[in-house]
């Protein structure tokens, strides 16, 4: 399913992909977080970090009543207050999709899947 935007030029189609990418994007740019996890991992208690590559597999974009929801399943980094990572990958993601594609973004469900200890030498 592709969202379609009107404009007055004509209309605009973006894939999901598109949008989960960016997504991906805005959220790997806030500070505590390690990186995205793999939601098909997620049944077997398994939480991999999925390189900038494949950030898509960690992000869910689908409609509930019309509107836009987002969900990211992400790992923060250790000695990081959980809340405060994820309110700020709510509002980085909220801004830059609604800056970039200029869609408003009404839910951004984050889910932390791990947390894990990162080097910074």
């Amino acid at each position: 399913m592709a969202l379609e935007l009107s404009t007055s030029l004509g209309q605009i189609d973006v894939s999901e992909e598109v949008i989960s990418t960016i997504a991906g994007a805005a959220a790997m740019d806030c500070y505590g977080l390690v990186g995205m996890a793999s939601r098909s991992q997620l049944k077997d208690g398994i939480t991999d970090l999925l390189g900038w590559e494949n950030l898509n597999k960690g992000i869910e974009v689908h409609t509930e009543n019309g509107e836009l929801v987002i969900d990211l399943h992400i790992i923060v980094g250790y000695g990081t207050k959980i809340s405060e990572v994820a309110h700020n990958v709510q509002s980085k993601v909220k801004y830059t999709l609604n800056q970039l594609v200029g869609v408003t973004v009404n839910k951004v469900n984050v889910y932390v899947q791990g947390v894990r200890l990162v080097n910074e030498d």
